[in-house]
């Protein structure tokens, strides 16, 4: 067997590979004494055909079976011959098979040679936060608000309050589709409208009309009205004032505190919100420290793995869409929207395994049982998740994984210099 390999552009390889006549004159005879144990012939019994009527009707086809076995056992002996680390499967062209011996090409794309670099210089800003006082205040205005009631009043509309509003918009002088509704209920300064609608409404009293002028979003979802200024006729039916609930017995047992203690549920919403909190601030010091680790390391990243980790995304999206009932099945993405992050997806994987193998890294036991408690902590019987973590060795899998991703960050982390920055815990949930 010969071999040839020709570098094109990127990790992409050109691979010939040359096989004797005499090679593929075997491989045809085996092909062919396969077909006379089974072949059925009229005037002949089954598997007593001879070998030259056979090699008469079926030479052909044998011939091109025989290119298949012989393909695919020479390509495997060949890339290991040239040491060549396919990222797929080969495309195969080119097949020449003239008497004197059979050729073809495999196109391949390689695994990039992967060096990682000294990180000492890189520096990288982590992220420090804490849950205070104020944000567990805060968190439970925003449980209040949701349980808020609203009176009518007779006076101008303020910011909070709920209106009760009909109102016509129009595009270029006309009507337009979705653009016209009757007693409406919107509480001001929600964000609901575009911007620019509640402001317009502010001060004025129940039977008031206004005029708003707005401007539709570039990316507005209806494509027919992004970037459109537009013009809304607008009637203030009613103004109803909101009611929030006060923070009591009654008002702490609706969130599953039996005992009706406030102390006991401002401990609850803080520790729910410091592992909420855990979570984000590991969350963004991972991408800072994995954003530095691709800055570092510029390399090429085989397409074909590119395309496969596209298309993963775009299934998982299209699915989770469905489930939403925010499309219908059957609808489709341009694949386009999901290369560029599947390309960091696969690079940023390369470099983490090559760190992994480079420094022995194992997933440490107690930092298993630590992630799988965390997981288990926001759930009413923790103890019982955590038994069925640890009732299968496949469900610790993903747990393992995303141990040594962390071994990994900390690794990176101690390496590089940090710049340490002081957050919040809304900066952090915006």
């Amino acid at each position: 067997m010969q071999v040839s390999v020709e570098t094109l552009e990127g990790l992409q390889r050109r691979v010939t590979v040359e096989l004797p006549a005499e090679q593929v004159n075997q491989a045809v005879e085996k092909k062919l004494q396969e077909i006379a144990k089974t072949v059925r012939l009229d005037g002949f019994r089954p598997g007593k055909v001879p070998l030259s009527v056979v090699r008469q009707r079926f030479g052909q086809s044998a011939r091109q079976e025989a290119w298949g076995d012989l393909i695919q056992h020479s390509y495997y002996d060949a890339i290991t011959q040239e040491g060549l680390r396919p990222a797929g499967d080969p495309s195969i062209d080119d097949i020449k098979d003239e008497g004197e011996g059979f050729a073809y090409v495999a196109n391949i794309e390689v695994m990039p040679e992967i060096k990682i670099n000294k990180m000492d210089t890189a520096s990288v800003e982590i992220i420090e936060a804490e849950v205070t006082d104020a944000d567990v205040d805060t968190m439970i205005d925003k449980l209040r608000q949701q349980r808020a009631t609203f009176d009518t009043v007779e006076r101008a509309a303020a910011d909070g309050d709920q209106v009760a509003i009909s109102f016509v918009g129009k595009v270029d002088g006309e009507e337009f589709e979705g653009g016209a509704a009757e007693s409406v209920p919107l509480v001001l300064g929600s964000g609901s409208m575009i911007e620019g609608f509640e402001a317009g409404i502010l001060g004025a009293s129940a039977g008031d009309e206004r005029t708003v002028d707005v401007t539709f979003p570039e990316d507005y979802q209806a494509e027919h009205l992004a970037g459109k200024p537009a013009v809304f006729d607008i009637t203030v039916q009613s103004v109803a004032e909101q009611i929030l609930p006060e923070v009591d017995e009654d008002f702490v047992k609706a969130f599953g505190i039996e005992d009706g203690d406030v102390d006991s549920f401002r401990k609850d919403i803080r520790d729910n919100m410091e592992r909420e909190l855990i979570q984000k601030v590991k969350q963004k010091n991972k991408e800072a420290v994995m954003d530095v680790l691709l800055e570092q390391h510029e390399m090429d990243v085989p397409s074909a793995m590119v395309d496969d980790e596209a298309k993963r995304m775009m299934e998982e999206t299209k699915q989770n869409m469905q489930q939403q009932g925010a499309a219908q099945p059957g609808f489709e993405l341009p694949i386009d929207l999901f290369k560029e992050q599947a390309e960091r997806r696969v690079k940023l994987g390369m470099l983490v395994s090559e760190i992994m193998s480079q420094n022995s890294l194992t997933p440490s036991d107690e930092r298993i049982r630590e992630t799988v408690e965390l997981y288990a902590s926001s759930y009413e019987k923790p103890e019982e998740v955590i038994e069925w973590y640890y009732g299968s060795p496949e469900r610790l899998d993903p747990v393992k994984n995303l141990v040594l991703e962390d071994q990994v960050y900390d690794l990176l982390r101690e390496e590089m210099q940090v710049e340490n920055k002081t957050s919040s815990f809304d900066e952090l949930s915006a």
